[in-house]
């Protein structure tokens, strides 16, 4: 037990505190405030504090508990939705009302609530850290595997079958009990047998991340934009269509409105595979901007922990962090706090470190145990720079240890182009480890043709210079069309329209098939004009850039193929028509 000597927002120096060690959880002054011992210099410690420290003063107690910041996990994860501590904001709500009290203490799990847990192991059974000795069906779409926790080993002593409360004992392993939950230190990886190459595609139905800027599963990709152009709307996209069991949403510093909306709509969105609420395989994390800091720095931790947690059940996870920019600035503040020697732009020296280890936990692995089962984290991190300039430290060092940048641009959003993903300033390093992927799964031409589109692309900025300065009828016959196929690429390929059906999300063999007959278009377009057609001839087939429009709206379960080949029918139909009429 020691003494505040000195408080600094957050912030709070103890003395006469001994036996403690970095990372312990102590409970702070008569409110017994949450927080955690950052530094020690004899038997002084300096504690960072996950609440409001106003009304706290010199000389109240200071309390260690002798454990580092740790959250429970079990069933009943799913569905809920907590603060940077991990603690369950209805729980929270139901003791202390709209407003929630300091120094609150509610557990992670429901100690009520009964789960019926079915053992996979008998009695004498030989197990080993990570193996999976029963299930429990934690939603109606996700079974929940209940593993030997790390450092476990032996016999199955006796096992029960039976409904269970969480800290409740199912088996014993040579002497020692197991619960449906176990504790984790949030800081602290959870390990796995090897970690595996990012050679499967993290699928998203979104066109223009898919073909162009692929994400791997395991993969870690970041969105940086200015305010406005579309980040929590970007990860809302790919928390509800990418094929990853579960979703992990870690709202860090977001404004409250934002926050807000997010935690309406994600109960009420629908789950496309299953038909059910998309809630039941969520975990929702939600620390605003005008929550304490330091609870802020340690929400990703608890976000990432649950993720791993999922992930050695064997389940791919899919962890989106909005933002690490507000992470970075509660880092800021308490480095300023703790004087500590500010970096660039006054961010603390080990900005960098940080990002680094907090992204590195992603990846795709062989879990622990017996099964070799193989699970993924894919992490998907926004970044909100400063009037959107990304050549500021976070944006910087964040694109240091991801492979996928998705640079978004507001002025894309407020032409209603979206995902507003600007496609010359993205890009993606996956392409080559998923070469072979893309092969098997769509077409071994995939990748050229998404390169042939990028060029057309590439080919009208530089072209839209020329534009600009003396019109586009002053071009070549051949570049006016590859203005027109640009123009195609952009507003019927990479633009999506979220309230449609048939375009909120497209199959990868169905995006393959689009690509394919755009640049087939193409091709027949500069072939026409080689044969002495004139361009403005061939804009007047407005029928032909109609049919390629609705190409989106082809339904894929039903006659794909045939419907695609009478497009291209069309098409060749449709120039050979003008080439006769030269």
């Amino acid at each position: 037990m020691g003494k505040i000597s000195r408080i600094s927002g957050p912030v709070v120096i103890a003395d006469e505190v001994s036996g403690c060690k970095m990372y312990d959880v102590v409970k702070v002054g008569h409110l017994g405030l949450i927080g955690e011992i950052i530094r020690l210099s004899g038997d002084t410690a300096t504690i960072q504090v996950y609440e409001d420290t106003s009304g706290i003063r010199p000389g109240e107690p200071v309390e260690n508990t002798g454990m580092a910041l740790s959250i429970e996990l079990g069933p009943g994860l799913l569905q809920s939705i907590y603060d940077g501590i991990a603690r369950p904001l209805n729980k929270m709500e139901e003791k202390s009302g709209a407003f929630i009290s300091r120094g609150i203490v509610v557990n992670t799990l429901d100690r009520d609530k009964k789960w019926e847990f079915t053992p996979i192991v008998n009695k004498g059974d030989k197990v080993i850290s990570g193996d999976v000795i029963g299930t429990v069906q934690e939603t109606e779409t996700i079974l929940h595997k209940i593993l030997v926790p790390h450092g476990v080993n032996g016999e199955v002593k006796s096992v029960n079958k039976g409904s269970f409360k969480v800290d409740e004992v199912v088996c014993n392993i040579d002497g020692k009990d197991v619960m449906l939950m176990q504790k984790w230190e949030v800081r602290r990886r959870r390990p796995y047998t090897n970690k595996l190459p990012p050679d499967v595609l993290l699928k998203t139905g979104q066109r223009v991340i898919d073909t162009f800027f692929p994400i791997a599963k395991g993969g870690a990709a970041c969105i940086p934009g200015p305010f406005g152009s579309g980040k929590t709307v970007t990860q809302q996209a790919l928390a509800k269509w990418s094929d990853a069991q579960i979703v992990v949403y870690v709202g860090c510093g977001e404004r409250g409105n934002e926050m807000t909306e997010v935690l309406v709509e994600f109960p009420h969105l629908e789950d496309p595979r299953t038909g059910k609420p998309l809630m039941e395989r969520t975990v929702l994390i939600a620390n605003t901007s005008n929550m304490p800091v330091a609870a802020r720095e340690a929400s990703i931790y608890t976000g990432v922990t649950i993720a791993e947690y999922y992930r050695d059940m064997g389940y791919d996870v899919a962890l989106m962090a909005d933002s690490t920019s507000r992470w970075a600035e509660a880092m800021r503040e308490i480095g300023g706090r703790l004087e500590e020697m500010p970096g660039e732009e006054g961010y603390p020296a080990y900005l960098g470190r940080r990002l680094a280890e907090f992204y590195e936990r992603a990846g795709r692995v062989v879990c622990l145990g017996e099964d070799k089962r193989t699970g993924s984290i894919t992490m998907i991190g926004a970044v909100s720079p400063p009037g959107g300039d990304i050549s500021e430290p976070v944006s910087q060092n964040t694109l240091r240890v991801t492979k996928v940048f998705l640079a978004l641009d507001a002025s894309l959003a407020y032409r209603r182009h979206f995902p507003s993903i600007h496609w010359l300033k993205s890009y993606s390093l996956y392409f080559e480890s998923l070469r072979e992927w893309f092969s098997s799964n769509a077409d071994a031409d995939f990748i050229n043709n998404r390169n042939a589109a990028m060029d057309i692309l590439q080919k009208e900025a530089e072209l839209q210079e020329v534009v600009q300065l003396v019109g586009p009828d002053s071009l070549p016959e051949s570049e006016q069309a590859v203005l027109g196929t640009a123009k195609i690429l952009r507003e019927d390929f990479l633009q999506q329209n979220a309230f449609v059906d048939y375009d909120m999300f497209t199959p990868i063999h169905k995006q393959y098939l689009m690509l394919k007959m755009i640049l087939h278009l193409h091709r027949k377009i500069l072939g026409a004009i080689e044969s002495g057609v004139p361009y403005k001839k061939v804009l007047e087939k407005q029928d032909l850039f109609e049919r390629i429009a609705r190409m989106k709206e082809i339904s894929p379960e039903k006659n794909m193929e045939k419907d695609f080949k009478a497009v291209e029918d069309f098409v060749n139909e449709s120039v050979s028509q003008l080439v006769k009429g030269v």
